[in-house]
């Protein structure tokens, strides 16, 4: 078998025993999700799907659809501690990104499994640490700034959006958005240039799945792409594509080639 086929046997093992540590979490803490306090969008729509009355899950197909983010993300840490890996894209960086990932697959999944304030929290937090880091590693690469300091720049932008997040959560998308769209921009018009034959057809094809996966998030939940009862549902498909997308960055950042 390959290195490259193993690890991806490994990280979907690896994304397996997440799961299952944290479905028993949620069992011990559940399923009385209706103590807590609610997530902000209980009060407009949680999406399409109809939450499951005093299961475990409340919206299943949600819920283990945002796995996909999990496994992407440990594939690649896998990768970036490989010893296979060459790429001007910091191995620690990879791992930093492939973490981020993780968080969000495992914040989605609390939200969706118990629709609660706390479960949306963490949720928006991973969204967090995904765009701070597009937009660290953006201003990084234009304005030579060294990792060790952007490490600590990303640090301190995740504790001003994480107070953010607490003191003001109905700001949450909006935030989001802006941070993505400004990363973006920085990338493509000032840092790409400067990345070493960096291959920019992996960022636009996550953009394009990004742009596909909003169209189906906001079908969604307006409720024009819908069936409630089903398993087949337009989030669980967001989640698939937002995955995906993120693999792309990956793929983009690592098709960096090192200074010579």
């Amino acid at each position: 078998m390959s290195h490259a086929g193993g690890r991806l046997i490994v990280a979907a093992a690896l994304t397996v025993l997440i799961a299952a540590i944290t479905i028993g979490l949620l069992n011990w803490i559940g399923p009385d999700w209706a103590r807590f306090a609610l997530a902000s969008c209980t009060a407009t729509r949680c999406f399409c799907e109809m939450p499951r009355a005093g299961a475990l899950l409340l919206q299943p197909a949600n819920s283990i659809s945002s796995f996909a983010y999990v496994y992407a993300g440990l594939l690649m840490i896998l990768m970036a501690r490989s010893r296979e890996w060459i790429s001007g894209f910091p191995p620690l960086a990879a791992s930093v990104l492939g973490l981020a990932a993780v968080i969000v697959g495992i914040g989605s999944v609390l939200l969706h499994a118990t629709l609660t304030l706390w479960g949306q929290f963490v949720d928006v937090l991973g969204m967090y640490l995904v765009s701070a880091f597009f937009l660290v590693s953006a201003v990084a690469k234009w304005r030579d700034i060294r990792d060790r300091r952007a490490t600590i720049y990303y640090a301190l932008l995740c504790v001003v959006l994480v107070a953010i997040l607490y003191a003001l959560p109905e700001v949450r998308r909006w935030l989001f958005a802006l941070i993505l769209v400004v990363a973006i921009i920085l990338e493509l018009a000032l840092a790409r240039p400067l990345r070493p034959q960096v291959r920019t057809g992996y960022y636009l094809a996550g953009l394009i799945a990004n742009i596909v996966a909003f169209t189906i998030w906001n079908l969604d939940q307006r409720g024009q792409l819908c069936r409630p009862e089903s398993l087949w549902q337009g989030h669980a498909v967001w989640h698939l594509l937002g995955a995906a997308a993120l693999w792309f960055a990956f793929l983009y950042y690592r098709s960096e080639r090192p200074v010579t």
